[in-house]
């Protein structure tokens, strides 16, 4: 196959930033994607409705002149959300999702939920309202190995809060492992996931190939090799519990070439292009039209896209760095090449 036409897919977990960050990164995602699931974990985060709907309007002030794409808004959930919140954020008709950061698990996770049991009576007005809840799922005992802290999760959070809340529609995000995979497709209706191009493409090896790699350090970290074919083995399938979320997540390289680096790796240049990469290496690119435009719109309720882009066969190289504020970016691939290539139309 040297050309595949696809519908305009959606990336349902993305991360933008804000002001000059924001402004140099929009543009990659509108060049590939209809819409977005724009996660809410600024510095402060965005946890209300108004905070929202601002971001919004910052999101679309940025876009290239002519580009039709779509932010959908997401909150942080806190401690203290409370339910007027969640009913603000419904009745916006802006906010599609209400994004569980554990404390401290991620980039300005911070602010995140420290005692999941306490907020049931958020999450059972969430599922009242329609609301989706969007989960970082790592915990974040210092005493779990970083690669078992998925699995650690699913026993002890994700599996009890989808058992005691029957009706939560549940996003698990950028999952990583074979026991979130068996996890997904084991659990009742309304519980999905999403699968991001760095950890179908890369195993942990690639954090220290030749010396330590940190524009490859992301949060859940790269696996083993035996996960990672398990998340491809799932896409193969074609199970639509499953979807495409970059969780592209720009960083300075400054903020990445540190002490203590920052987690994220940044995508969104060429993420569409490295999906087709994955999907092809196990000969299913047949399915990633649906895992990129229809299962993520269908879980959300929202209309499948109508237009469509264009990849073809054809090797480019992709530049060592992208201007970002007053900083640069490196990009996943940097100085090497992706085989896939978006035809712009």
């Amino acid at each position: 196959m040297s050309a595949l036409r696809i519908t305009r897919p959606d990336d349902w977990h993305l991360h933008l930033r804000d002001g000059a960050a924001l402004a140099a990164v929009v543009g990659f995602s509108a060049a590939r994607f209809a819409r977005a699931i724009v996660m809410p974990n600024l510095n402060p985060p965005v946890t209300s409705t108004p905070q929202a709907r601002a971001y919004r309007e910052r999101i679309r002030a940025c876009l290239p002149a002519g580009a039709r794409f779509e932010p959908l808004m997401t909150l942080y959930l806190t401690d203290s959300t409370t339910a007027a919140e969640l009913e603000a954020a419904k009745a916006s008709g802006l906010i599609h999702g209400i994004k569980l950061y554990p404390a401290g698990a991620t980039t300005h996770a911070e602010a995140g939920v420290t005692d999941v049991r306490a907020l049931d009576e958020r999450f059972a007005r969430m599922a009242e309202l329609g609301l989706v809840l969007e989960v970082h799922g790592e915990v974040t005992d210092p005493a779990v190995d970083i690669f078992e802290r998925e699995a650690r999760f699913i026993d002890t959070v994700l599996g009890p809060l989808i058992e005691r809340h029957p009706r939560l529609r549940v996003v698990f995000e950028h999952i990583t492992t074979a026991a979130a995979v068996q996890f997904v497709r084991g659990a009742r209706e309304g519980v999905a996931a999403t699968v991001t191009p760095q950890h179908l493409l890369l195993n942990r090896n690639a954090l220290f190939a030749g010396g330590i790699r940190p524009h490859y350090y992301c949060l859940p970290v790269l696996k083993a090799e035996r996960e990672r074919r398990a998340l491809l083995e799932a896409l193969a399938a074609g199970s639509p519990r499953f979807f495409l979320g970059t969780d592209s997540a720009p960083h300075a390289r400054g903020d990445k070439e540190r002490a203590c680096g920052c987690a994220g790796v940044f995508s969104a240049h060429a993420a569409l292009e490295l999906y087709a990469e994955a999907f092809e290496s196990i000969g299913a690119l047949p399915r990633l039209e649906a895992f990129a435009a229809f299962h993520g719109a269908d879980f959300y309720g929202l209309p499948r896209n109508r237009d469509a882009v264009t990849l073809v066969r054809e090797p480019w190289s992709v530049p060592a760095q992208f201007p970002y504020g007053a900083d640069t970016l490196v990009p996943l691939r940097a100085g090497e090449s992706v085989a896939w290539r978006l035809v712009s139309e």
